[in-house]
């Protein structure tokens, strides 16, 4: 049923083989370790952020007034205060807090585009040989600096593609108050979104594994990539609302809600890859292994005495042979 199908439906054959090279590749196993390094990176990047929060309240005194302000007023008492307190410790450690987070930013960044391009590499089923540890962090380095430069631009889009941007440069243009504008925003946004994550997956797929890949086959994969991550999206911050919405979710829903969306994307990136690397025109150019050359090996045998089977032959061919010799004598 499932070959029938697959011979009828190009379409279906190719998802069939994309799936098995994700299984086969350990797709999973890889997308669980970039989860992991997206966490364990997200901890200094937050350092990082403290710590320009803490240069701009630092040369901003009336800024750091008002949310001072904001916070007594918002949490009275004790709490109020020490709130404040950390402000001020916050800004005055920004220095420090600032090179550690950026030294622990980029280890942690290394080692997930290590594990990454990995991922990558894995899916395309590539025999590489692996180069030297400076080498290869110097690779991975501007990988992870090439990789930021298209979610710069990939979030350039999404902020002109948001509702509120949108409004604003509407209402410059004096068209806010146009019949059915809206509308036409909305589906300006998602082709600008999915535009935005197309880019950022052409570069992944394409330019991140550590052997070149083709470039045409990428470009169709991410855009499959960017759909059905638009619609995850949409689920994930459907998930975000309802979770949050309670003190517990609030806690800890943040963090495993960061752990699952890192989880999935992952999957989906995996999966496009493998989806690109099992196209008709890439396993065209996958290199067949010769087989090895085969061995002969003679086997020989060295006995130092007959065998039982031949005992028993000569040990019958001797009682036939006395048998026959009494035989003659007696007739004689």
């Amino acid at each position: 049923m499932i070959a029938e199908r697959r011979a009828a439906w190009p379409w279906f054959d190719h998802t069939v083989r994309a799936a098995g090279r994700f299984q086969q590749q350990r797709g999973d196993y890889y997308a669980a370790g970039i989860t992991y390094f997206t966490v364990l990176a997200l901890f200094p990047l937050l350092m990082v952020a403290f710590s320009i929060a803490g240069f701009i309240f630092a040369g901003n005194p009336d800024l750091l007034s008002t949310v001072q302000q904001d916070v007594a007023d918002k949490f009275q008492g004790d709490t109020g205060k020490q709130i404040n307190d950390l402000i001020k410790q916050a800004i005055g450690a920004r220095t420090s807090v600032g090179i550690i987070g950026l030294l622990g930013a980029l280890y942690a960044g290394l080692g997930w585009m290590a594990n990454l391009r990995a991922a990558l590499t894995e899916q395309w089923d590539q025999k590489h040989e692996p180069a030297g540890m400076v080498k290869q962090k110097l690779g991975d380095l501007v990988a992870l600096a090439g990789l930021g430069l298209a979610l710069v631009v990939s979030l350039g889009l999404s902020a002109i593609s948001s509702g509120a941007v949108g409004r604003k440069l509407l209402a410059l243009v004096n068209l806010d108050e146009a019949p059915g504008v809206f509308i036409v925003l909305k589906i300006v946004s998602i082709a600008l979104a999915l535009l935005a994550s197309w880019a950022v997956f052409v570069w992944v797929i394409a330019r991140l594994p550590r052997e070149p890949v083709t470039f045409a086959s990428a470009m169709r994969a991410a855009l499959l990539a960017a759909i059905v991550f638009e619609i995850f999206k949409q689920f994930a911050s459907f998930y975000l609302k309802q979770v949050t919405s309670s003190p517990a979710g609030a806690t800890f829903g943040p963090i495993i809600g960061i752990m699952v969306f890192s989880f999935f994307t992952a999957r989906i990136i995996l999966f496009a890859t493998a989806w690109a690397a099992t196209a008709a025109e890439n396993l065209a150019l996958v290199n067949v292994e010769p087989p090895a050359p085969a061995v002969i090996t003679p086997r020989v045998e060295v006995r130092s005495g007959p065998s039982f089977a031949g005992a028993m032959a000569l040990f019958v061919a001797g009682i036939a042979a006395a048998l026959g010799l009494s035989g003659m004598r007696r007739k004689r």
